[in-house]
């Protein structure tokens, strides 16, 4: 949650993810809102995973002021694992809920 929480603070984003790949290396960022482009957090912590080399991913983690994970970041994470969890807290890093499917 620490990396997510950082990544949003950072560039001040509407949200930051984290993820943790099979090997247990940690991917953070924040979300990216362009003229030619809009990518979640979670969708660029797994880029930058899958950049990486990751296979797998263990865990993720978005820290938002919204109530729900978006779906193509959800996505995203499943293509890399089927049922790990994705933890969603608020902007504070209390916990709000955690996807497990």
């Amino acid at each position: 949650m620490t990396l997510a929480r950082q990544a949003r603070a950072r560039i001040n984003a509407i949200e930051g993810a984290a993820v943790r790949d099979s090997d247990g290396r940690s991917y953070a960022a924040a979300a990216v809102t362009l003229p030619s482009m809009t990518l979640s957090a979670l969708q660029l912590a797994v880029a930058s995973a899958v950049s990486a080399g990751a296979a797998r991913l263990e865990a993720a983690a978005v820290v938002t002021e919204a109530s729900t994970i978006d779906d193509p970041g959800l996505a995203a994470v499943r293509d890399l694992a089927a049922t790990a969890p994705v933890h969603l807290a608020a902007p504070d890093g209390a916990l709000v809920g955690t996807i497990v499917n």
